[in-house]
């Protein structure tokens, strides 16, 4: 009874409270739980947003870059044919022609095959001449040819031939001035066959991978040394 009481009487101050902007709105109890379960029903119904973290970036595979012929890598190589100063048969500029004697390995792989061509050229050539002069040639490597490829090379050679009669030159000149002028030395002369080193004189990108370094083997750490204390030396026996 007291509540039915207390709630007409609730309805009717809330009916002879002002409207104006600063009086005091009540709500009725049923009303303020049916807009509570409104609201609830509303934010079930709402879209849910899920936060997820951003996947992690793909792992990059690893870069394979190729080998490389090294500068500095030595190519043996084999003379093919006579370079001689005799007969004034050499002129600087010349070219000739030689070959690898021996292959080039990079990687266990041959990467320049024996019989390779390369090719040298004359830079220097004197000829033989009177009292005794001998010839003198020198030359460079020039390049070596791989599947079409010419392959900078850099090394150099020289020969000169021996010097005739030095000795009886210079008596002659002072008994017999001809005899010393018509004297001549020997050409220079390098056979065929002779084995000249050379060098790669650039990088070169083969068309293989680098090959793959084996995981480094780390040994078991020694064992400590266990060092026995001296024996204690015997008392000497008592007399």
């Amino acid at each position: 009874m007291f509540s039915s009481f207390a709630f007409a009487a609730l309805v009717a101050a809330q009916g002879a409270a002002p409207q104006g902007s600063g009086g005091v709105k009540w709500v009725p109890v049923d009303e303020a739980r049916k807009a509570q379960a409104t609201h609830q029903a509303q934010a079930q119904a709402a879209p849910q947003v899920i936060f997820q973290a951003a996947p992690p970036p793909p792992i990059a595979a690893p870069v394979m870059t190729n080998a490389i012929l090294r500068v500095g890598t030595e190519v043996p190589l084999r003379l093919s044919q006579e370079l001689t100063t005799k007969g004034k048969q050499l002129r600087v500029g010349d070219r000739f022609h030689l070959e690898t004697s021996e292959p080039v390995m990079v990687q266990g792989v041959n990467v320049i095959p024996v019989g390779s061509p390369a090719v040298g050229e004359i830079t220097d050539a004197r000829n033989k001449g009177m009292w005794g002069k001998s010839g003198h040639l020198a030359a460079r490597i020039l390049y070596v040819t791989v599947n079409g490829r010419q392959i900078r090379l850099s090394g150099a050679f020289d020969d000169k031939g021996v010097a005739g009669g030095v000795g009886a030159v210079a008596v002659s000149t002072l008994v017999f001035l001809p005899a010393g002028f018509f004297m001549t030395g020997t050409s220079a002369r390098v056979p065929a066959g002779t084995i000249i080193k050379s060098f790669v004189d650039e990088d070169v990108p083969l068309s293989m991978p680098v090959a793959a370094q084996g995981p480094m083997v780390v040994g078991a750490p020694p064992a400590p040394m266990v060092v026995q204390p001296p024996a204690p030396a015997a008392a000497p026996a008592s007399h």
